[in-house]
């Protein structure tokens, strides 16, 4: 069962309109790859009406867009489904977030990953099962017994980066969140690479998929 959409963390949520596209250019290609990964059914919502999945990126410093909370079951996404977080306290387990929606529950963890690498810029998130049985433990894996959502998730992040050659892989597996797993990059497009080369995926153009 998916539980992405239950937020565990303490979020100061202030409520204004949808951020501008012509304000914030990237906000479409964050669009662009939502929907695409939606395509892919690697975000959506579970038997329960459970979403799940979620993407990031970051607008420079400590500031990123994210597509909010339980939005996984929708086709495609507008400005409205994204919101801003602009400060965070992994150790007090909250953050703040400014938008037409609240922050989805997987933020503190692409805060941690923001937090710890400043050459990172974008995070995606994703569920698939046969992905998450295959690879635990032959990719960079967190500890089971860590929930999603929370300041240990967070931790996780960093104990990775040290321990494991996350670094370099750019992708992770939730052992103790079923079906998830994580990965980033200095963009969009970088940050899926490891997805799409994972399951056989290929891009030719940018909304045209070709399956081998």
């Amino acid at each position: 069962m998916h539980d992405d959409g239950v937020i565990k963390f303490q979020c100061d949520w202030e409520r204004c309109e949808p951020i501008a596209s012509d304000a914030v250019p990237e906000l479409l290609d964050l669009i662009q790859w939502r929907d695409r990964l939606f395509q892919w059914g690697l975000i959506g919502v579970d038997p329960n009406g459970i979403g799940y999945g979620n993407i990031s990126i970051r607008l420079g410093g400590d500031r990123f867009l994210i597509s909010g909370t339980q939005t996984g079951h929708l086709i495609t996404t507008s400005p409205e489904h994204y919101t801003l977080v602009d400060r965070w306290d992994i150790d007090r387990n909250s953050l703040h977030c400014i938008g037409p929606i609240c922050a989805s529950s997987e933020s503190l963890t692409h805060a941690a990953i923001y937090q710890y690498d400043q050459q990172i810029q974008a995070i995606i998130h994703i569920h698939d099962r046969d992905l998450w049985q295959r690879h635990q433990q032959q990719l960079p894996t967190t500890r089971a017994d860590v929930p999603y959502g929370t300041p240990a998730m967070a931790q996780e992040m960093w104990r990775l980066f040290h321990e494991t050659s996350l670094g370099t892989d750019r992708i992770l597996v939730m052992a103790g969140h079923a079906e998830g797993l994580l990965t980033f990059g200095c963009d969009l497009t970088t940050a899926a690479q490891p997805l799409q080369a994972l399951l056989g995926l290929v891009i030719n153009e940018p909304e045209t998929l070709i399956l081998p």
